[in-house]
């Protein structure tokens, strides 16, 4: 899922009538605020009025957004739950199915079919639990409460203009708690701006026809800013004495620089020498070390996550053939509570940790390497209780 609004569809809520609330208050004069917006920006009358005739505000929709604590989990927990063999058995069996369909993607985009698959994966099991919740209703409701208004309220007049496309219904269209629909997992405006009828029937349908789906989501991330045919992420080894310091994705040097460093690839070779990279070490020094490429920047436009991304990204490279990352011994983690705890005690010495939502995401990551460099730690920017302790 996508969690940025494009600049066309933010340009929607600039046109907002004065009288509309933004968020909040009550749910029937918040539908009300949203119809009459409609209107004005050119939906007719009938359709507004079908269109939100029976939205309802979905409570399941709320407690979801809120149960998201499975991205608390450190990068080789996560990527264990959600890296299993049935997955890569599937993966593999699925672009032997859609061999052609991902040639043509190959060749069309220049993303991978790897990286495809494991979006398809993670997102929907290749489109067997593609979500039970009312597409319409789960976007009203997050638009209504106050959290993220700006990212789904011009989802909401996206889905009006799928359902006046006939690509939507609003009484039986489901799919994930947030309004992504499909076997990939997209929000109503990127289906209008990447969506992609490639089994030429006529329709853009995400749900059933994978050839839409997969097709679609490549022509989103080409969209994003994908690099066709680059890499994107690969496991490599470090020297003894590295430093630390230079990790993240904010340090970012060419791959001949890197190779100069001492960084070598577990097995193949690195990208050209050329090319930018980033060295990540998702669990600290002890851990699996990875060169990100200029394409892992782009799944944050997917998934803000970042557990997610390195895993996403890794499993993309073992869908084409890397081995198993070597784990390392890596310290134990911090609870979520602890993480937040840290969060705490990092935003009252002036950094911007993203929120204190127990985390580790990238900004909570840059404000730990900053405080070890301050503190004279090894900065891998892995947080432990001795850090913790020091703050």
């Amino acid at each position: 899922m996508r969690k940025f609004v494009t600049t066309l569809l933010a340009g929607l809520l600039l046109a907002a009538p004065a009288t509309a609330q933004q968020c909040g208050g009550s749910f029937a004069g918040f539908v009300n605020g949203l119809k009459a917006e409609a209107m004005q920006n050119g939906h007719s009358r009938s359709a507004v009025n079908a269109f939100f005739s029976g939205v309802t505000q979905d409570q399941a929709t709320l407690r979801a957004d809120r149960r998201q604590g499975v991205f608390q989990l450190p990068f080789i927990d996560f990527s264990r739950r959600l890296i299993s063999q049935n997955r890569i058995d599937n993966g593999r069996a699925n672009s032997s199915r859609w061999d052609s369909v991902f040639d043509r993607i190959e060749s069309r985009y220049g993303v991978n079919r790897g990286v495809i698959l494991a979006f398809w994966a993670f997102e929907t099991d290749f489109g067997a639990v593609q979500g039970d919740f009312n597409t319409v209703n789960s976007l009203v409701t997050l638009a209504h409460d106050c959290r993220r208004p700006e990212l789904f309220r011009p989802q909401v007049f996206a889905a009006l203009e799928l359902y006046e496309l006939g690509d939507l219904d609003p009484a039986t269209t489901t799919g994930a708690w947030a309004g992504e629909i499909g076997m990939v997992q997209m929000l109503p405006g990127d289906i209008i701006e990447n969506g992609v009828d490639a089994d030429g029937d006529g329709l853009i349908t995400l749900k059933t026809s994978a050839p839409d789906a997969l097709t679609s989501a490549a022509s989103m991330l080409r969209a994003l800013g994908w690099r066709p045919n680059e890499p994107w992420l690969q496991e490599v080894t470090l020297p003894s004495g590295f430093d630390w310091s230079r990790t993240g994705l904010d340090e970012t040097r060419r791959v001949s620089e890197w190779r100069r460093l001492g960084v070598r690839a577990r097995t193949g070779s690195l990208a050209a020498g050329n090319m930018q990279a980033s060295v990540i070490v998702p669990q600290g020094r002890k851990g699996p070390a990875f060169l990100a490429y200029p394409n892992f920047n782009v799944y944050f436009e997917w998934n803000q996550s970042f557990v997610y991304v390195a895993t996403a990204a890794y499993f993309a490279t073992r869908l084409e053939g890397a081995p198993i990352y070597d784990a390392g011994n890596p310290g134990p983690s911090l609870s979520g509570q602890e993480i937040q705890e840290l969060q705490r005690r990092l935003a009252a010495r002036g950094h911007d940790v993203g929120g204190i939502d127990g985390i580790l995401g990238a900004n909570t990551r840059d404000a730990i390497r900053r405080e070890q460099i301050r503190l004279g730690l090894p900065a891998d920017a892995w947080p432990d209780r001795a850090l913790l302790d020091r703050l």
